[in-house]
């Protein structure tokens, strides 16, 4: 057993174990300890990664197995990790295993909430862990399907309009990537020999431009879905507003984060000539989700629906940076995708919890909570300065990244796109000290508040893995940034190449 199948076969084991649970506390024990385990084994992963590079060991990807599972249309289980794959897979492991402890005190059927929030980690950790795009593509759908059942069941609100609007918005997207990849295997073999849907034998299939245009799109788009790609984001403050704590967590956190990665892995990396002609059109998109998604954070009054807005602006600057198709701004995108998930899992969790308190998520209904639940009010404090881009946390290393990148490229249309999004800076700014003013500080509005309790054991564990990583991030970024800018060359070099030969790129 190869460490990578592990990521797959121990919450696999974990999900079985709970079908033999006979109580909540049984459940939430095999829970814990199975996720206790997977975050162990991500440790693991990062320290023999670094013993392979530290002893020359060169290779593009590590760790890599593949073994053929339908021969006649060539779809093998193909496995392997970069430096980018190993950092995704930490930051889904620390999610989930902060999730599991957010979950704690879940009522309504615990064995079944806790099973199908496991397979959807499940599918996380095999989507990016794997090489091969029929494996990659049943992994995304394994990780998106419980979606719709976690908010349907257990959510609230509207939960049901939520969940169908959720699975229908992002089947969709399944859809238009399904016709993408399908295209790359069909294309995979331009001068004959085997089709195949191996990523590393693609990249190297110098498929025809003709193709690129018509399937780069598709490709972009289908992932763009779930990374909020605007006009196709409007299932995510729904979906995020209905669902319960844990969910909204991996959902933001993780989930979300399969969509950039894809865009980035898949559609950039194996149709580079394509990504720098049409960069310049998805770019003006991304732009929009940026200051749009800040913009309607500042009109919200319910907690969740702002932190969702929040999540739609930021998801927006990965894709802004991945598509400037520089090094820099890249690397700034990946530090992002860490950063937004831990700090966007941090805020759910604490909403969760303020609302299993007061019972309410409106922020003119609060005031005063610092007095009343100081470590909960402290932690959204830490949340909202790492999202505002205090130095020291880990929004300010990817922002500043990411903005240093863009600023690097030439021409009057990246620049201008680079000022538009940076305003987006602003904005957060005050909608999060807006945020912070009114529901922590002042008077307490209801006094019935008052006899609130403060955050437990299992809340606490769940709140400061998630500071620790925020502030990890921060003040090590440099430990992330090597682990990432070592994979990326690479990528780069496939992309710049296929730019120069090309001569499309887009300045004006």
């Amino acid at each position: 057993m190869d460490i990578l199948s592990l990521f797959v076969v121990i919450p696999t084991l974990t999900v079985l174990a709970i079908m033999f649970a006979k109580d909540l506390h049984q459940t939430r024990l095999i829970s814990a300890v199975g996720m206790t385990i997977q975050l162990v084994l991500a440790v693991v992963l990062i320290w023999m990664f670094y013993s392979e590079r530290a002893a020359g060991n060169d290779a593009e990807f590590l760790f890599t197995r593949t073994l053929v599972w339908f021969e006649s249309l060539n779809i093998q289980y193909a496995i392997g990790v970069d430096g980018i794959g190993v950092v995704m897979i930490a930051l889904t492991s620390v999610i989930i295993f902060a999730g599991v402890f957010a979950s704690w005190t879940i009522g309504d059927l615990p064995r079944e909430f806790f099973i199908s929030l496991i397979i959807l980690a499940t599918g996380v950790f095999g989507f990016f862990i794997s090489l091969d795009l029929f494996t990659m593509f049943l992994f995304y759908e394994v990780a998106v399907i419980p979606m719709y059942l976690l908010i349907a069941i257990w959510g609230s609100g509207p939960k049901e309009y939520s969940a169908m609007k959720l699975t229908l918005m992002l089947m969709g997207g399944s859809a238009f990537l399904m016709v993408g990849l399908i295209g790359l295997y069909f294309y995979s073999a331009p001068e004959g020999g085997q089709l195949t849907f191996n990523m590393l034998e693609i990249r190297n299939s110098n498929m025809p431009i003709e193709a690129q245009r018509f399937f780069f799109p598709l490709t972009f788009v289908g992932f763009g879905v779930l990374g909020a790609l605007f006009p196709f984001h409007t299932w995510s403050p729904d979906g995020h507003a209905s669902a319960p704590t844990a969910v909204s967590m991996l959902h933001a956190g993780v989930l979300m984060k399969l969509g950039s990665y894809g865009a980035f892995r898949v559609a950039m990396y194996l149709m580079p000539e394509a990504a720098n002609e049409m960069s310049w059109f998805f770019l003006i998109l991304v732009t929009i989700s940026v200051v749009y998604g800040a913009f309607g954070a500042v009109m919200q009054k319910d907690l969740k629906y702002i932190n969702a807005y929040s999540s739609v602006s930021h998801c927006g600057l990965i894709l802004f940076g991945l598509l400037m198709m520089n090094k820099t701004a890249i690397d700034g995108a990946i530090i992002q995708m860490i950063s937004h998930g831990i700090m966007t899992a941090l805020f759910f969790a604490l909403i969760g919890m303020i609302y299993g308190r007061t019972h309410t998520r409106l922020i003119n209904e609060m005031g005063g909570l610092l007095k009343i639940m100081p470590f909960l009010s402290a932690a959204y404090v830490i949340a909202g300065l790492a999202s505002l881009g205090l130095p020291g946390l880990s929004g300010f290393v990817a922002e500043m990244t990411i903005f240093v990148g863009a600023f690097q490229n030439p021409g009057l249309f990246h620049t201008l796109a680079t000022i538009i999004a940076a305003t987006s800076i602003v904005v957060t700014a005050v909608y999060i000290l807006r945020v912070v003013g009114v529901l922590l500080m002042g008077p307490v509005r209801n006094q019935e508040f008052m006899k609130l309790k403060d955050a437990t054991w299992y809340e606490r564990v769940a709140v400061i893995t998630l500071i620790v990583g925020i502030a990890g991030v921060g003040m090590f970024p440099f430990f992330l940034s090597d682990l990432i800018m070592e994979s990326l060359t690479p990528i780069m070099d496939q992309i710049i190449n296929a730019g120069a030969q090309a001569n499309t790129h887009v300045t004006f």
